[in-house]
């Protein structure tokens, strides 16, 4: 379960430990959950053309340098074109990072993480194309109900496929409009991410009970991280914790980092190597 802890902070791996395994694929959660130790995985969903949930975390599926010391000119898999509009048949036989391994359906994913191992589910890209909400911010009225409504038919499809999957669950998102469709069909825990304003992401888990904050690493206070350009007086996690929320902090790299955080009092590392 996702709380405020007064342990070791919970082991989340982000996209299956993506700098040591092909990220957001089988292989790499079942690594994740067995030899990497995770107590959880974090993984990201999108839509393909068919409306089928898949595990991808780019928008296209190909045009960046990945994790693994690929190049630049790599593309994530060796297919083109952009997942929400390509046929979930193409997507799902593109291969990630030259490894074997394709882009998953959700729910052979699922399948895939033990039932001790909790699922965090990062929502992408829903309606055919990027969502105009700004990431980590907040939204008037009526573009939240226009928002809402546009996230809430892949919002329905992920949460029918994973929650019949035992285990712990969480659904985050960068935006406001899969955070509300998701509280609107469902009482699974949820998260805000936010990249900016500290006063955004506590808003938004006011505004939806969340079980949990994902803030990024450098908005930690108290850490060598923090930015105090951009998050000034802020401090996630006294706020977060005197609302009885958790603190679970994106991305983490070494151990030192881990490290400072738990000095920090976060409550989970999302973290791209399992040895931390």
């Amino acid at each position: 379960m996702i709380s405020v802890t007064d342990g070791d902070p919970l082991l989340i791996a982000h996209r299956g430990f993506a700098g040591e395994n092909p990220e957001n694929t089988v292989r790499a959660v079942e690594a994740a959950a067995g030899s990497g130790g995770a107590d959880w995985v974090e993984i990201d969903v999108s839509p393909t053309a068919d409306g089928d949930p898949v595990v991808c975390h780019d928008a296209a599926l190909s045009g960046r340098g990945g994790p693994l010391g690929t190049p630049a000119d790599r593309g994530l898999t060796d297919a083109t074109g952009l997942v929400w509009e390509t046929d979930t048949a193409t997507v799902t036989a593109a291969e990630v990072l030259d490894s074997g391994e394709t882009v998953p359906l959700l729910a052979t994913l699922l399948d895939a993480v033990p039932e001790h191992v909790g699922v965090n589910i990062e929502l992408k890209f829903p309606d055919g194309g990027p969502v105009g909400d700004h990431a980590g911010g907040t939204l008037d009225p009526d573009a939240l109900a226009a928002r809402r409504a546009a996230w809430r038919p892949f919002v329905e499809r992920v949460l029918e496929t994973a929650e019949a999957r035992d285990g712990d669950l969480l659904v985050s998102s960068f935006h406001e409009g899969a955070i509300a469709a998701t509280r609107e069909v469902s009482n699974v825990p949820v998260a805000p991410l936010f990249s900016e304003a500290v006063s955004d992401g506590l808003k938004l888990a006011r505004r939806y009970d969340a079980a949990a904050v994902h803030p990024p690493i450098d908005a930690v206070r108290g850490t060598p991280f923090f930015d105090a350009s951009r998050f000034g007086d802020a401090d996630v996690v006294a706020a977060a914790h005197d609302a009885g929320r958790a603190v679970n902090v994106w991305t983490v790299e070494t151990w030192y980092e881990a490290a400072r955080l738990e000095s920090a009092g976060v409550d989970g590392v999302i973290a791209d190597y399992s040895v931390v």
